[in-house]
């Protein structure tokens, strides 16, 4: 019978923030200026001769939560909305908070519990060393994982550092 063989030595690092990133539109500009500017000097490549940008969102997740509160400000009901985008986040927060029926059918007003939203957005990067790792912004926290190279981790690191949302 055949033995497995290890084939990669795969690690995680995980940063928790001091505070929560303050809303969608920080959490945005954070992951948009890392796709656009390439801060860790990632390299395109080619995969399946399907040419891949250096750095490319492979997963987005926004969740908004919407109280419903009557005229003493008591919680009547709530309400989740899960976007794959911020855009779709964005529009489906405004639909919610502007639909009067629902607010009528939920017996109170709704309103944005913005402290209570998440968000999170995995970017798939490829090292100039050729290895293939994920960053994961989360509100609350920053994740690199399936790297090998400590190199990589250093690099975000030290970027990360000069962000002042992720201390």
């Amino acid at each position: 019978m055949a033995d497995f063989i290890q084939t990669s030595i795969t690690k995680t690092a995980v940063r928790e923030l001091a505070a929560p990133i303050a809303d969608v539109a920080a959490f945005a500009t954070i992951v948009d200026g890392v796709v656009t500017n390439n801060p860790w000097n990632c390299t395109a490549y080619t995969y399946g001769d399907i040419p891949q940008d250096p750095v490319a969102k492979s997963r987005e997740a926004y969740t908004a939560y919407i109280l419903f509160e009557d005229n003493e400000a008591s919680t009547v009901g709530t309400m989740t909305a899960r976007s794959q985008t911020v855009a779709a986040f964005n529009a489906a927060i405004a639909e919610i908070l502007a639909d009067a029926e629902l607010a009528t059918a939920m017996g109170g007003d709704a309103v944005r519990d913005a402290d209570s939203e998440n968000y999170s957005c995995t970017l798939k990067c490829h090292d100039a060393n050729g290895e293939v790792y994920y960053v994961t912004f989360a509100r609350d926290q920053v994740r690199i994982s399936s790297y090998s190279d400590d190199a990589i981790r250093t690099r975000v690191e030290t970027w990360a550092d000069t962000v002042p949302a992720l201390a």
